[in-house]
């Protein structure tokens, strides 16, 4: 290669890196495979090695990560919170502990898996949690404290007698959660996060704290950085840690032969795909806390630890179809049937294409030969195509609905195709089973093979069709006996019982979760006053923006919706908002909590308030009326002082219920 092109490779690169280093630290929204920007990464380095007159300080191979967010407040790192050296071969692995070895003598090494998430970092001063931050770009991270003390494997309390602790840990979002969230994304026509990873880091640097609780995040801690206790084994501090309630990974093995620690590697990798968590490597550290000391780090690695990253399965299959799914509200997915393929542990046959750009961007034909992966260790996705059948024109997508025949088109801003009508059987279809759905109407037996068996016999066509069920239309599905149409037919009765809120979201409104439904709920107390209710008056509720104004207001118009309406009212079901108070003391009274709690959970606190007739929100404003705040309440605090809102503790809220 000449010199003029290796220059210009090496600043087409940097370029590269720096763009895709922003959409996946600060953006959470990364458009390439991590594999592929090692790769680049990989290249760089080689090329900054050999020709050492282009390498420069601000070169993305001596900096760490990204930026800190500007929605948080900064953390001075008072350790720098380094990044780790890839391995991608065994070849490097090896140089790195013959380097170790050369160091220091008689070297220890433990391997551990590399849990895909956020790196964060925990700081403890006499015994109680004080700041919480990410890695941002090893010196200055955001400061996330309130959210990360909504994770629960996150102790907010330690023994008081240690002064002072630093750990880094790996936020992730466990598999199951990930799967049952873009299960629901996807339900409510959403784009669907990327993988867990990605849905992790967009989780913890919500501004809503709630929505981070709802994320279900968990922790893996993995190293202390700073302690008023002292240690000489990784291995001991990590007995340590776990004693004091942090979750860590279980290692037992100490190793200091190299082929001992390929074979760690190796059983690492195939065990990777049985872990309700992602892990994109292992990482092979040195035991001796005082022997990393002595060996130190560079401008951007500690010397005495690298990751080794797997890289990822990619096989090669056939695609022999494109199906269209209509999803709840309407919008149009295409998925690839695939020829099945074994892939990471499990058999692919189908993988989502999300939308009609991602099949422009690959060209797509029937019968094209693909490169699948699965996202995440979890999502199939294909990568590529190629090998065109000739005859095999280019897909396009329909531009009438699969199900119903409507036209089907985007909706302003909108990357997906719709399907407007109301009464499309696929919509319809999955709208009556979010009706049915547990945290909807909770009508238990009334799933969705339940559903497509009765909407196949013609005996329901919509939710209202659920309380027309009689015995006799029941005992003539197939599989129901006696038992199970009574189980049944008692659930829908009982379901007529719910409160308004859980009709509200029952209706699978656009952007209306369970919260929104329970707060309008709240603010009307009964389904015909909502109804009757202005665009102001739905749009000046706390925490309800015009978007979600909008789409309740054309949801009540809508004749399919006051049918609707009408027959769930001649059913009997319940259409107003009980007030199963204890007592009516804080009735007309908003609180925002702030802070942890002395002795109750976030939880617990809004119940009793609830319970006591009085309601709840998520920020401050001069419509609140009080702020019960906690240890280290954080913004709401400052904002509830600046507006002259009472402050008030645990023990306040209950001398106003005595």
């Amino acid at each position: 290669m000449e010199i003029d092109d290796v220059k210009k490779r090496i600043f087409e690169l940097r370029e590269l890196i720096e763009y895709h280093s922003k959409l996946y630290f600060e953006d959470d929204n990364p458009k390439i495979t991590d594999y592929e920007f090692d790769m680049m990464m990989q290249e760089l380095r080689e090329l900054e090695s050999r020709y050492p007159q282009f390498d420069m300080e601000d070169s993305p191979t001596n900096v760490i990560g990204g930026k800190a967010s500007e929605g948080f407040k900064k953390v001075l790192h008072k350790v720098k919170m380094e990044s780790l050296q890839n391995a991608f071969s065994f070849d490097d692995v090896e140089n790195f502990i013959n380097k170790v070895k050369d160091g220091v003598s008689n070297s220890k090494f433990v391997v551990e898996p590399k849990i895909d998430g956020l790196s964060v970092s925990l700081e403890y001063i006499d015994g109680e949690l004080v700041t919480g931050s990410t890695r941002g770009d090893g010196i200055e991270g955001e400061n996330i404290t309130q959210n990360l003390r909504t994770i629960k494997s996150i102790p907010k309390n330690i023994p008081e007698n240690i002064k002072l602790l630093e750990v880094r840990g790996e936020v992730y979002m466990p598999k199951e959660v990930f799967l049952r969230i873009i299960e629901k994304q996807d339900m409510d026509g959403e784009v669907p996060f990327k993988n867990p990873r990605n849905a992790a880091a967009g989780s913890l640097r919500q501004k809503n704290p709630d929505v981070t609780a709802s994320r279900e995040l968990e922790i893996f801690v993995f190293n202390i950085q700073r302690s008023s206790h002292e240690f000489s084994s990784h291995l001991e501090s990590l007995k340590w840690l776990e004693s004091l309630g942090f979750r860590v990974i279980n290692i037992d093995k100490l190793l200091s032969d190299a082929d001992e620690i390929f074979q760690e590697i190796v059983r690492i990798g195939e065990d990777r795909h049985n872990n309700p968590y992602d892990i994109d490597g292992a990482v092979v550290k040195l035991d001796s806390i005082y022997d990393r000391s002595v060996i130190g780090s560079t401008a951007k690695h500690p010397k005495w630890a690298i990751a080794y990253k797997y890289p990822p399965e990619v096989k090669t299959t056939t695609l022999l179809d494109i199906e269209i799914s209509v999803g709840r509200t309407g919008v149009l997915t295409p998925v690839a049937i695939l020829e099945p393929v074994l892939l990471s542990g499990s058999t692919v046959s189908r993988a989502s294409l999300h939308n009609e750009d991602i099949i422009s961007q690959l060209g797509l034909r029937i019968g094209s030969r693909v490169d699948v992966r699965k996202a995440g260790d979890i999502i199939p996705e294909i990568i590529r195509a190629y090998d065109h059948p000739i005859e095999s024109a280019p897909f396009k997508m329909p531009t009438i609905c699969p199900s119903c025949g409507n036209e089907a088109s985007k909706l302003y801003e909108e990357v997906a195709l719709r399907c407007t009508n109301p009464m499309c059987p696929a919509q319809n279809k999955m709208n009556i089973l979010h009706f049915a759905s547990r945290n909807a109407m909770n009508i238990e037996g009334l799933g969705i093979q339940t559903i497509e068996k009765l909407i196949d016999m013609d005996i329901i066509r919509s939710a209202a069709d659920i309380y027309d069920l009689t015995y006799e239309k029941l005992i003539k599905v197939d599989k129901f006996k006696e038992k199970s149409v009574n189980n049944l037919l008692n659930a829908i009765e009982e379901s007529k019982k719910r409160d308004l809120d859980k009709l509200i979201f029952a209706f699978g409104i656009r952007n209306v979760g369970q919260k929104t439904a329970l707060m309008i709920a709240e603010k009307f107390k009964d389904l015909d006053s909502i109804i009757k209710a202005d665009y102001c008056e739905i749009s000046e509720i706390e925490g309800i923006g015009e978007k979600i104004a909008f789409n309740v207001k054309n949801y009540f118009k809508n004749p399919g919706s006051v049918e609707l309406i009408e027959r769930l009212k001649k059913s009997g079901v319940n259409t107003g908002m009980s007030e199963n108070y204890i007592s009516s003391k804080l009735k007309g009274k908003l609180f925002v909590l702030s802070g942890s709690l002395e002795s109750l959970s976030r939880e617990e606190a809004t119940k009793i308030i609830l319970d006591n007739g009085g309601s709840t929100s998520s920020s401050v404003s001069k419509k609140t009326s009080f702020l019960l705040a906690g240890e280290n309440p954080g913004s709401k605090f400052v904002k509830a002082k600046e507006l002259s809102i009472p402050i008030i503790s645990e023990k306040d809220l209950f001398t106003m219920i005595e």
